[in-house]
């Protein structure tokens, strides 16, 4: 049981914020590119698709930071940090991971099977970002956001021009709340010489989130137009900028993973507002 327990740690399954950061943006395109009649078989591929994705993410990222992990308060118990489970048995578990991930892809058209390929790429190179700039959320964002083009592909197998103004809002999205996440970490990460928006920009780090958070309201606000939703639609973007409002005075009392984690919800009612905005 304890090896279970370790590898569930390994994928973060015991820590779902994280498949439901991911898996939301999907839905939003999903939902939006059936006019709020998904295909069930498709459902079901994106949302096992999006807890393999981030589980095989996160196995990737404590693969390359074993050796950080160990230094940083918030990460020394994950389990390759502490030697609960080997290098080996990391890989092998990712390698199964990705041929689930891989049988999943290949029920989806080629469009799609090319997309995903390409999303497991930048997944695959986003952990090594955070040595390189102070801006791999970039990375992340894109990482986190490629659900949206393959959600597109699979119910189109086209990618019109709502997909990327959906897309551009939602890397945005990420950028804003893993530089509150990297908030968390900060002390920690400038010790070991790891890079983040949240280093780069220091003192002026919880304005940067507001301005991309109040760019994500008003990119809301465009779609919707666009897309001629619902009244409804627009009540779920209020109350997501309520949402960010709160993340701001949990920023500015130094309870950044508190607002982290609030994003799920904001994720949530946006989906809800797509959902019984669409016509």
């Amino acid at each position: 049981m304890r090896i279970i327990k370790s590898y569930l740690q390994l994928a973060r399954l015991d820590k779902p914020a994280g498949i439901l950061l991911l898996l939301w943006p999907t839905l939003w395109a999903l939902w939006l590119a059936t006019h709020g009649v998904p295909n069930i078989n498709l459902l079901v591929i994106f949302i096992l698709g999006t807890i393999i994705t981030r589980s095989a993410g996160c196995v990737i990222n404590d693969i390359f930071d074993r050796r950080f992990d160990q230094k940083v308060t918030r990460t020394k118990q994950r389990p390759l940090a502490t030697s609960a489970l080997s290098l080996k048995q990391a890989l092998f578990f990712l390698a199964l991971l990705a041929l689930l991930g891989l049988f999943l892809l290949c029920q989806l058209n080629m469009l799609s099977i090319k997309l995903g390929l390409l999303a497991a790429c930048i997944a695959c190179i986003y952990p090594l970002m955070k040595r390189i700039t102070y801006f791999p959320q970039v990375i992340l964002g894109i990482a986190f956001s490629m659900g949206i083009p393959m959600a597109f592909a699979a119910c189109l197998n086209a990618l019109p021009a709502r997909c990327w103004i959906l897309f551009a809002i939602a890397i945005l999205w990420p950028i804003a709340y893993d530089t509150a996440y990297a908030l968390v970490d900060a002390k920690d990460d400038q010790n070991i010489g790891v890079k983040s928006t949240a280093l780069f920009f220091k003192h002026h780090a919880i304005l940067f989130i507001a301005i991309l958070q109040t760019i994500i309201i008003f990119g809301f606000i465009a779609l919707g137009f666009l897309e001629h939703l619902s009244i409804i639609f627009y009540g779920a973007v209020a109350l997501s900028a309520l949402l960010f409002f709160y993340q701001q005075k949990l920023l500015k009392t130094d309870r950044a993973f508190a607002a982290f984690l609030n994003n799920q919800w904001l994720g949530c009612i946006i989906w809800l507002g797509i959902a019984l905005g669409v016509s």
